[in-house]
């Protein structure tokens, strides 16, 4: 009967603290606690001296600090003070202390990271950082942590008014340098997913031949660019020979697998085919400043508030005590920059998704489950005795195995029965799988990070990101010198000779160990390339000529061909207008292949001849108020429905993304094609009949949406974004949803598109990935700079920098990145002095 009482006071509280917040709007009392002083002089402990945090208009701050230890002290304190519940959020993420803020629902996931061991191997990393980098880490939690000793629960920020009625006994613990470099972790998961398409392609070979899964997964298409074609070192390509081995039936650990990879993305965000990048750079020659350009938009899920935070870090002097001056984009609990510019040069980032997980499949001795198979012998576990976090505080046991591979990701099954050829050991087999992943060793991604913010020339840049180990980056340079460039860093792996690294794999025989990794010398750069640019859209970094395999798939080239005509055709020499056109360009070159198959179709209804017209004379933009961009989305929808979703599980059925533009363009060239045929009917269908099904079914569907007024359907209203608050806004309670969330806002763009608002044919036409920022560099001059994120700069709910970048995110526009300190002065909005 008390618990019942405290749950239904509990219940009572929730709903007259959310009316307080709703009734009171911006103006209530309550969230206002959290927000921000921006104005006056604060004394805190720690400093060496004065530091000035300047923000301007859009709430960006500006801080000028004499020495690096008080540069990162303020940038510390500064993201505490906009962003600390999304810190503290990611921080249990990254570490599995998610039961402690949530409860018990946590527990699987917070099993599932803890052994993984992302907090594990930041602490390692940590250990063995170099003086610089750990210095950098300890000054910025030193500032997080004294925002932390001032302000506690809901003065720390509104979620935790509300979190302290769902979990009472939770309080934020202190931040640490290892917090950071565990974030990191979660960076390179959700862009080097190897591991999930590893388990689809498992799963689906239980239904389908190796014919039919080539089909839905296509090679990258020879007529789509390349970002360095012939980069071969001089050296042959490996040969393609594949080791033979036994597919087993790994089916209940690849499906629990799954299960909690899907279960991530409640935290994490969709790991899909629409994630993915843009970037380029022009050398000066095909710019009006004459000098070079860069660009970079990087496509990450939505989110509330946005994933990067804009910050400015200067020297004040700039000398060796103190040698940074740079702005740009930085995660909130991560000290430095990790894209935008210094004094000297630029930089932007997209994703390169080389293949640096595997999976193998462990024999567990039957009568020790602590010892696995290798070359003929039991090997003992590394045996790790670990504990969950509860939110009362209680402690739940979690018992972690690591074998020579990594940690085993799943139960032990029995039933291996399928590699019985290949063991003498009696059936059922025991058996469990292992995650072998390049970024769950140490890596010093810190020390890039600052190497790159204080680099003045190209062979200072590309001696930072010899440690850029994960995740992977195509990263594009250009400096004040005129001179561009192009890297891949990172640690790809070396295989064994034909280990593909598409399947699971036996861990016992030894034939499929990593020999290392791509020396660094030999990945994939240019240095002003003949072009005269370089443009990367998570396209096909290198092609076959090249010795050594970074990846089988890569975004299938729509963006990066779009991106390379509009640089190939631009009518003059390039102005930042034209690249912040190229930024909004909503070309959609799957219905520029397609249309005009449909156009040739014959329709016997009046009806849908009426409103195919609306694509006769189309542009192919997919803009926010085009009927005929509504028209085509709602078919493609329904087309890959009708094609795909009767012979495929419905885990894996297609979201619609580049890869299956690709598929459906080669399959429409083969009319009779067995996937085409709908196996629920009796008949034997064809290509065109299912066109014209998922044509009339989409005409249908607009009609009951939008009217039965063709001229009056419009993308953008299908096409919205909200922007979810990744705990609490997705409590499944929605006042308190309304709180935090935001949106819907119609947009334009689409699924590899350039303007990338990817959206899923499996979940609406709403949008679930977008360009997480986008950022226009002018070598010329700095104070060009322009820049836009997709929330604002405050993690606060109701605060003014909450929402009042969506509507220029959304419109393609704006704000400057302002940079010298004449304008930072000239259009500030606070000016906060911090003193020893």
């Amino acid at each position: 009967m008390k618990g019942l009482l405290s749950r239904i006071a509990k219940i009572v509280l929730s709903m007259l603290l959310i009316l307080a917040i709703l009734l009171g709007s911006g103006a209530a009392i309550l969230p206002r606690l959290s927000f921000p002083r921006i104005n006056g002089d604060v004394q805190l402990v720690g400093l060496d001296g004065p530091v000035d945090v300047i923000r301007d208009t859009y709430g960006i701050p500006h801080i000028y600090a004499t020495t690096s230890h008080d540069l990162f002290f303020a940038q510390g304190y500064v993201h505490a003070q906009d962003r600390f519940y999304q810190m503290d959020f990611w921080r249990a993420s990254s570490t599995g202390r998610l039961s402690a803020m949530f409860g018990k629902a946590q527990t699987s996931n917070d099993a599932f990271i803890r052994t993984v061991g992302w907090g594990r191997i930041a602490q390692e990393e940590y250990a063995s950082l170099e003086a610089d980098a750990r210095a950098a880490l300890d000054a910025y939690a030193e500032g997080v942590n004294a925002y932390l000793a001032e302000h506690q629960g809901e003065r720390l920020s509104l979620e935790y008014a509300i979190l302290g009625l769902i979990s009472p006994d939770y309080h934020p613990i202190p931040w640490e340098g290892y917090h950071s470099l565990a974030w990191a972790k979660v960076m390179a998961y959700d862009l080097g997913g190897n591991m999930r398409a590893e388990i689809e392609r498992s799963i689906l070979l239980k239904t389908l031949s190796p014919e039919q899964l080539a089909e839905i997964t296509p090679p990258y298409p020879k007529d789509m660019p390349y970002i360095l074609p012939g980069f071969n070192l001089g050296a042959q390509a490996a040969p393609a020979e594949l080791l033979t081995a036994a597919t087993p039936d790994l089916s209940q650990a690849l499906e629990q697998a799954a299960d909690q990879l899907a279960r991530l993305e409640n935290i994490f965000g969709p790991q899909d085919e629409t994630l993915g990048s843009n970037n380029w750079v022009i050398g000066g020659e095909r710019t009006a400043a004459g000098l070079p350009i860069l660009a970079n938009d990087m496509h990450l899920g939505e989110q509330m508030p946005s994933i990067w935070y804009e910050v400015d870090l200067q020297c004040a002097p700039v000398g060796l005590a103190c040698p940074y001056q740079v702005t740009g984009f930085s995660f909130a609990g991560v000290p430095g920059v990790i894209v935008g510019h210094n004094a000297r040069i630029a930089w932007g980032f997209t994703n390169v998704g080389p293949d640096v997980q595997d999976l193998y499949v462990e024999k567990i001795n039957p009568t020790n489950p602590d010892q696995y198979e290798y070359q003929g012998q039991w090997v003992n576990m590394e045996i790790i005795e670990d504990s969950i976090q509860l939110a009362d505080g209680t402690q739940q046991p979690l018992k972690i195995r690591l074998t020579r591979h990594g940690p085993l990701i799943t139960e032990v099954f029995g039933g291996l029965k399928d590699f019985a050829a290949q063991s003498s050991a009696e059936l059922p087999q025991p058996y469990a799988i292992a995650l072998r992943w390049a970024a769950l060793e140490q890596l010093k991604i810190v020390d890039a990070v600052l190497g790159m913010n204080q680099a003045s020339n190209w062979e200072e840049f590309r001696q930072a990101v010899r440690d850029f180990g994960a995740p992977s980056q195509n990263m594009v340079y250009a400096d004040v010198e005129g001179n561009i460039g192009y890297q891949t860093p990172g640690n790809i792996p070396l295989r064994a000779t034909g280990h593909d690294g598409l399947l699971p794999v036996p861990g016992w025989s030894g034939e499929y160990e990593w020999q290392g990794y791509i020396p660094f010398e030999q990945l994939p750069y240019t240095f002003n390339p003949a072009q005269g640019y370089v443009a990367t859209a998570n396209n096909a970094v290198v092609d076959e000529t090249y010795p050594y395999s970074i990846s089988k798939f890569w975004a299938y080239g729509q963006r990066a061909r779009r991106i390379v005509d509009m640089i190939e055709q631009a009518p003059g020499l390039i102005s930042l207008d034209y690249i912040a056109r190229m930024h909004g360009d909503n070309k959609n070159l799957n219905a520029e292949a397609l249309v005009p198959l449909l156009l040739q179709i014959p329709l016997d209804d009046s009806r849908l001849v009426t409103a195919r017209d609306l694509i006769q004379d189309w542009d192919y933009q997919d803009g926010m108020d085009s009927a005929a961009s509504a028209l085509f989305n709602v078919f493609w929808k329904h087309l890959l429905t009708a094609t795909f979703c009767d012979q495929l599980p419905e885990r894996y059925w297609p979201g619609g993304g580049g890869r299956w533009f690709q598929a459906v363009e080669e399959l429409a060239a083969e009319p009779q094609n067995a996937w085409w045929d709908d196996l629920g009917t009796g008949g034997q269908e064809g290509r065109d009949e299912i066109f014209v099904q998922a044509f009339a079914a989409a005409v249908g569907e607009l009609e009951n949406l939008q009217g039965k007024d063709p001229t009056k359907w419009n993308w953008g209203d299908l096409h919205t974004v909200t922007f979810h608050h990744p705990s609490l806004g997705q409590s499944g309670i929605g006042l308190i949803e309304a709180i935090f969330n935001r949106g819907p806002a119609r947009t334009a763009g689409g699924s590899d598109i350039v303007n990338a608002t990817g959206w899923s044919a499996t979940h609406g036409y709403m949008v679930g990935s977008v360009p997480s920022e986008r950022m226009i560099v002018d070598l010329s001059n700095f104070d060009q700079t322009r820049s836009v994120i997709t929330t604002g700069q405050s993690g606060h709910a109701y605060h003014s920098h909450y929402t009042d970048q969506i509507d220029p995110w959304r419109l393609i526009q704006y704000h400057p990145l302002y940079w010298s300190r004449e304008l930072v002065e000239a259009h500030q909005e606070g000016w906060l002095r911090l003193r020893p």
